[in-house]
């Protein structure tokens, strides 16, 4: 393997070719994991509304074609940069800890029921607060295309009708959800959903309909509020209508980095997806990775190494903090990345034991969504929101047709274990009353001279800062097509369990490097793994337009575009958007 060439930051030049110098296009777009609800955003583009109109419009249409991951019982974070130089910022909708919750609630794994592990939700509150500041058309209008998609249905791609067999059956106790998400031919001989049967959810919409008259008091004080309640008491949750009260979302600023003359925004804390990126791209701006191939082993190594480096700085320092910070600007700065103590070289792999040798490693005996969306005045939003797992705690609120999150299981859960498996023990991201659990939830958007050139993010867990640094990657260094850029194999390392994952492709097409990698003493997973679901937008300078890209890893992904505001191009429009 050739070393790469290490390079000091002033010799660094930005990357030029198609994706710079942005000039303002003229259409708009919307991209999800449902073409459905990618429609629907597009669709609030065409009737005049901005992005944020068409984001919040596109979140509630998820909760209805996408129930294992898009929610209004759960929460998440929207990045928005505005066209007219305001500093981006985040909409923190993030869930909470209830009020009874502390540091030793899930010491034990009997205490972490998936009622226990329910955290207050954040979505409606965030997504109103979004539309409140930032968005233009009524709420009803952006909430009612969910409603009229809940009340008649939609048809289940195979994607969906995989994962809603699968929830179903391995569910047989689960009453509710069962009876939500009964397949139509539950008394038939094949049990389980096929592609183009039909879902249809008359709970979430009422639901959905309750709220679009109430706005979001009705979910936290209301009605809604109540059956969360009475789901809570039945199965002896944690959360009380004081906590569903009591939660407000949080606008913060942004994490801002660059990278080879391009400004990099991404959420800070709770979220360690923005500190994470800037301190992996700061990083490999000391390198001069364009002198390799993307997948050679030079350029792979470089990367494991600095994914390595940064998820061992989420572990030590990360979790619920204040923006101000200092730890917060320090591993976000150039200086920091310099440091020796973090040098990386480029001829030896690094024990990730050692990276963090004050924190005690003993031996031992994910599911998200996100979507881009962008308007033709240059407003972009990159909103990535959970359940947590497939289809949360697999509780669907009686009477309600809504599924609740676990997204308290992302705490921290015994003070002071960490594993070589992964579980992570050390004080910054342990529970407590209110506070918000880490997140690797990475909405972000690249800009040059003030211009978006690409909106992103992914689902994925721990894998999702390094699903997106990949798609920057490629590229901000090697100017990948967009549709390439999306489709290229993708790695992840996450510090522990001390091992490298790679993609069917990675493996299949670049083994050469994958072999070169063993012989150097990288510990590789055996099983090769699907990573992330990276719906982006990106800037084309020859066509001057925007560009969406759905991820093809699953099933179903969608693009709605408009050409303008008055002009409906998405091409696979749905029927019930022009009721």
């Amino acid at each position: 393997m050739r070393a790469l060439l290490l390079l000091p930051l002033l010799l660094l030049s930005s990357c030029t070719g198609g994706i710079s110098n942005a000039a303002a296009p003229s259409n708009g777009v919307v991209v999800s994991v449902s073409s459905d609800a990618s429609n629907v955003g597009a669709r609030i583009l065409a009737r005049g509304g901005n992005a944020v109109d068409a984001a919040v419009a596109t979140a509630f249409a998820l909760a209805v074609t996408f129930p294992e991951a898009g929610n209004i019982g759960g929460g998440g974070f929207m990045l928005i940069h505005f066209p007219d130089g305001r500093e981006p910022v985040v909409i923190d909708y993030r869930e909470a800890a209830p009020a009874a919750v502390d540091a030793n609630t899930f010491f034990k794994n009997a205490d972490r029921t998936a009622y226990r592990l329910v955290g207050v939700p954040g979505t409606v509150r965030g997504l109103a607060l979004a539309h409140e500041k930032y968005g233009k058309l009524p709420w009803r209008d952006v909430v009612s295309p969910a409603i009229a998609l809940a009340r008649d249905g939609f048809v289940v791609n195979r994607d969906l009708a995989g994962s809603l067999g699968r929830v179903w059956k391995d569910n047989p106790k689960n009453a509710e959800l069962r009876r939500v998400f009964a397949p139509p031919d539950a008394g038939g001989p094949s049990h389980l959903w096929t592609e183009g049967d039909r879902l249809v959810q008359g709970d979430l919409a009422r639901t959905l309909e309750v709220i679009a008259k109430g706005g979001a008091d009705a979910f936290y004080t209301g009605p809604i509020a109540d059956k969360i309640v009475a789901e809570m008491e039945r199965g002896k949750g944690l959360l009380t209508r004081d906590d569903l009260a009591a939660y407000r979302p949080v606008v913060r600023a942004a994490i801002h980095g660059t990278f080879n003359g391009y400004d990099v925004y991404a959420p800070p804390p709770p979220s360690s997806g923005g500190v994470g990126l800037i301190e992996m791209l700061n990083l490999l701006e000391h390198v001069n990775l364009k002198s390799e191939a993307r997948f050679s082993s030079a350029t792979l190594h470089f990367m494991t190494e600095a994914m390595r480096r940064a998820y061992a700085d989420r572990a030590r320092y990360l979790g619920d903090m204040k923006s101000d910070s200092p730890i917060l600007a320090e591993l976000t700065s150039k200086e920091y990345a310099r440091r020796s103590d973090v040098a990386i070289r480029a001829d030896k792999v690094t024990r990730s034991a050692d990276l963090a040798p004050e924190i005690s490693i003993r031996n031992e005996p994910e599911h998200t969504t996100h979507f881009s969306v962008i308007d033709s005045t240059g407003l972009a939003v990159s909103n990535t929101y959970t359940l947590e797992q497939s289809f949360g705690g697999k509780i669907v609120v009686a009477g309600a047709g809504f599924l609740l999150n676990n997204e308290l299981a992302d705490f921290n859960p015994q003070p002071g274990v960490t594993t070589k498996s992964g579980q992570i023990g050390s004080a910054a991201n342990l529970p407590a009353a209110g506070n918000r659990p880490l997140s690797s939830m990475c909405p972000t958007i690249v800009t040059k001279d003030g211009k978006v050139v690409i909106v992103t993010g992914s689902p994925g867990g721990r894998t999702i800062i390094n699903t997106v640094l990949c798609v920057l990657v490629n590229r901000l260094v090697y100017e990948m097509p967009p549709r390439e850029c999306i489709d290229a194999p993708r790695h992840h390392h996450q510090w522990f369990p001390d091992q490298l994952e790679i993609e069917p492709g990675l493996a299949k097409e670049y083994s050469g490097a994958v072999k070169e990698l063993r012989a150097m003493g990288v510990a590789i997973d055996p099983v090769p793994h699907r990573q992330g679901d990276a719906h982006s937008i990106f800037y084309d300078a020859g066509s001057k337009r925007w560009i969406g890209v759905a991820d093809r890893r699953r099933a179903g992904g969608g693009v709605g575009t408009v050409a303008n505001e008055l002009t409906w191009q998405a091409g696979v429009g749905h029927p019930l958007l022009s009721k």
